[in-house]
């Protein structure tokens, strides 16, 4: 997209002092890097989108891990920073066993910085961190209301299947799957 610039992962907390602020940007430099979900700029996105799914879904068809179970070295927590703001995150949980695959948690982008590509450059971002990780698969649980967010993981080579690990069926999930080349 215009304006949208990504720099390489750079491997460093996002220790800019970030803080989630919803507005509107037009010309972005946008760095995407790992991240501690305990930050508070990165905690408040992750407070906004936990608003944001409780406000679409019953708690009981809510599955957010909280912040402290995505710092873990089974994780790979990334987030998108435009200048000190955190603007995106989202994750790539490890499983390892009984089979191995990853599990993409916590993808959002504040609503100000939506419909720039910059969910696909994220997801992009978490799909090359679970390749080098010698993962092949990614699976992921999203919501029928999140049509933005199907038709993403659907562009991007995602195919429907059914429930995995935990997770148990549920008329507003929906699970899906992609193997890595």
């Amino acid at each position: 997209m215009p304006g949208v610039m990504l720099r390489a992962i750079g491997g460093l907390p996002c220790t800019l002092g970030c803080v989630y602020q919803p507005r509107v940007h037009t010309g972005l430099n946008i760095e995407i890097r790992t991240a501690d979900p305990s930050e508070p700029g990165v905690r408040s996105l992750i407070d906004a989108l936990d608003a944001y799914q409780l406000s679409l879904y019953p708690a009981e068809s809510n599955h957010l891990d909280p912040p402290e179970a995505l710092a873990g070295a089974n994780v790979v927590f990334l987030c998108a920073c435009s200048e000190d703001t955190v603007v995106a995150c989202g994750a790539a949980k490890l499983q390892l066993q009984p089979e191995r695959y990853a599990e993409i948690k916590r993808m959002y982008v504040a609503p100000g910085f939506r419909g720039r590509g910059l969910s696909q450059r994220l997801l992009d971002a978490l799909e090359s961190q679970v390749r080098a990780r010698d993962v092949q698969i990614v699976r992921l649980e999203t919501g029928i209301h999140q049509s933005e967010a199907l038709g993403l993981y659907a562009a991007m080579g995602y195919s429907r299947r059914g429930p995995f690990g935990a997770y148990r069926e549920d008329p507003l999930s929906v699970f899906m799957e992609k193997h890595l080349a």
